[in-house]
């Protein structure tokens, strides 16, 4: 069968499902490309939502992937503000949540994202409770944090994780209140570890966040519709005129599950099953982005990655796989932020528990450094901040296996270069 004839289907309209559709185009697939995405905006980008566009620093237009007229200049045949609610793997084609339309595909991507997870305490359905995955939230987000700064309001952001901590320091550039509720003892503790974890918490206690950590959110309290307080488990009782809920993201897999793909189970972070070509259990069924669970051949266990470089690399390779080009998937999990005048960049995996030492390249009081974290000398993850230009060398670090001396991974007069076999 050649490529004209030949039908392929993305689900999902974020980042990895327009890049996968730009790549099949570029890479010349010239059968129908569909691309179903169930907002009605237009494919876009997720990070400026907690840092530039919230803050004002970015244009709406700016987060876009493409240009809107780019769909059609390219034959991508694009179904906004529409859902897939089954798929028929036997007969290959999806079904339209909305009106029942089949749709037959030849090669089926899943890019079905991550949803926000919800707090489940009395409260939540206040007009002052917020989530931030979506354009729209943003936009609604940013009015909140102009009001709160103007009228010297208070936010109280459930969760120290990456979003929590983003929005946080937005509302503070706003001029909002601000409190922190984590229930572990220090910002992004599962993912940086203590250590790295307090430079965090001091730097946003410097411009003025309140953290209570160990204690959990109870209840919202609210008259009229309104957010009055946030109730936290140790009794305390925290002003509050809006609420973020940033407690992570859980991978839409409804879809891939009713279909009877392979699933991982929890303790991998769940997600879709996918090998080294991103194809789940169903040759003719692919998946990519924050859904999907893979097995990474440096680490030794299975990944469930949901940042934006995932998104941006996983896609193109989906589709060149979709197109039986050789495809091995192994890039190593990478992210950043920027809050305040801090900006740094992560690359690796190094889970709490999963390291024994950390070493500090550079000063860490005066937040110009980069992390190393290890285990039996060798090199897992390293974070830069406030260093840049870095981290192709770090993660040539990480990718070489070596026993690293500590000393000269510590000393900054030490190319980072020469510490690679």
């Amino acid at each position: 069968m050649v490529d004209a004839d030949q039908t392929f289907v993305i689900v999902g309209g974020g980042l990895a499902g327009a890049k996968a559709a730009e790549t099949l185009r570029a890479e010349g697939f010239t059968g129908r490309v569909i691309l179903i995405c169930d907002e009605r905006d237009h494919p876009y980008e997720r990070p400026p939502l907690s840092k530039g566009y919230l803050l004002g620093k970015e244009e709406r237009d700016s987060v876009f992937v493409h240009e809107p007229a780019w769909y059609a200049r390219n034959d991508v045949e694009l179904h906004l503000g529409q859902t897939v609610d089954a798929i028929d793997r036997g007969a290959r084609t999806v079904r339209f949540g909305d009106d029942g339309t089949l749709v037959h595909y030849d090669k089926l991507l899943l890019a079905t994202g991550a949803e926000p997870r919800r707090l489940d305490i009395p409260g939540t359905d206040l007009a002052g409770v917020h989530h931030l995955r979506r354009l729209a939230h943003a936009e609604r987000l940013k009015g909140v944090l102009t009001s709160l700064g103007r009228d010297n309001g208070h936010l109280v952001v459930a969760g120290a994780g990456w979003i929590g901590l983003e929005v946080a320091a937005a509302a503070r550039e706003y001029g909002a209140e601000v409190t922190v509720v984590e229930h572990g003892p220090t910002p992004l503790h599962t993912v940086l570890g203590p250590e790295l974890g307090n430079v965090f918490a001091e730097l946003h206690r410097e411009h003025g966040v309140r953290f209570r950590f160990g204690v959990r959110l109870t209840e919202i309290v609210g008259q009229d519709g309104m957010v009055l307080a946030a109730r936290t488990d140790d009794g305390e009782e925290h002003p509050a005129h809006d609420v973020l809920a940033a407690i992570g993201a859980a991978p839409r897999i409804g879809l891939a599950e009713a279909a009877g793909l392979e699933i991982a189970d929890l303790a991998q972070g769940g997600g879709v099953v996918v090998d080294e070509q991103l194809r789940t259990s169903d040759p003719d069924i692919y998946a990519t982005g924050d859904i999907v669970s893979l097995h990474h051949p440096l680490f030794g266990t299975r990944l469930r990655v949901e940042h934006w470089a995932n998104a941006l690399n996983g896609g193109p390779a989906a589709a060149r796989a979709m197109l039986g080009r050789e495809v091995t998937y192994d890039r190593l999990p990478y992210f950043f932020s920027d809050q305040y005048d801090l900006g740094m960049e992560y690359s690796g995996w190094a889970p709490a528990g999963s390291y024994d030492e950390v070493v500090i390249r550079g000063d860490a009081g005066k937040r110009t450094f980069i992390a190393f974290w290890l285990k039996e000398g060798r090199v897992l993850a390293g974070m830069n901040v406030n260093v840049w230009d870095v981290t192709e060398r770090i993660q040539d670090l990480i990718r070489s296996r070596s026993v690293v001396d500590q000393d000269a991974l510590a000393d900054p007069g030490v190319p980072l270069e020469s510490l690679v076999p």
